[in-house]
């Protein structure tokens, strides 16, 4: 009898990680079109109202992305007038982000959708299974792997 090796893209974590993010991301992103938002953008506008202006360096670590990155999810929501993007006055180098009162309000008006699919998926996973998923996530980002550093 011959067996059949594993495939190892069936043990790859990146892999499963992705496409979990990619169906949620999609899932999110659909159900918050209305109040035209993505699930990213609504991500930066309540970092921003929870921890008020942050330079988008602060802002990318706290949303765990690279800086030129949110540099460049913050474009979209400038123009639409729901953030700021300005020179620090102590730092010339830095850039400071808030969310502007049209920014709070549009959230505001996303947070309904957002705690909806929210629901729903802890009904579909189960509230519990969803609390250990977001903790193993925060537990890969507390791990410092980088593969490249020695």
């Amino acid at each position: 009898m011959t067996t059949t090796p594993p495939n190892p893209a069936d043990q790859c974590s990146n892999l499963a990680l992705r496409k979990a993010a990619r169906y949620l991301g999609a899932t999110y992103d659909k159900v918050l079109a209305p109040v035209g938002l993505r699930a990213t953008q609504f991500s930066i506008l309540q970092q921003l109202r929870a921890h008020g202006e942050m330079t988008i360096t602060s802002l990318a670590d706290v949303i765990a992305m690279d800086r030129t990155t949110m540099a460049s999810n913050l474009k979209p929501l400038a123009r639409e007038g729901l953030v700021t993007v300005e020179s620090s006055p102590t730092d010339r180098r830095a850039r400071i982000a808030a969310i502007t009162p049209e920014g709070l309000s549009r959230m505001n008006e996303a947070l309904p959708l957002w705690k909806g699919v929210q629901a729903r998926f802890e009904e579909a996973f189960g509230a519990e299974a969803a609390a250990r998923l977001r903790s193993s996530l925060a537990a890969v980002l507390d791990t410092g792997f980088t593969p490249w550093a020695e």
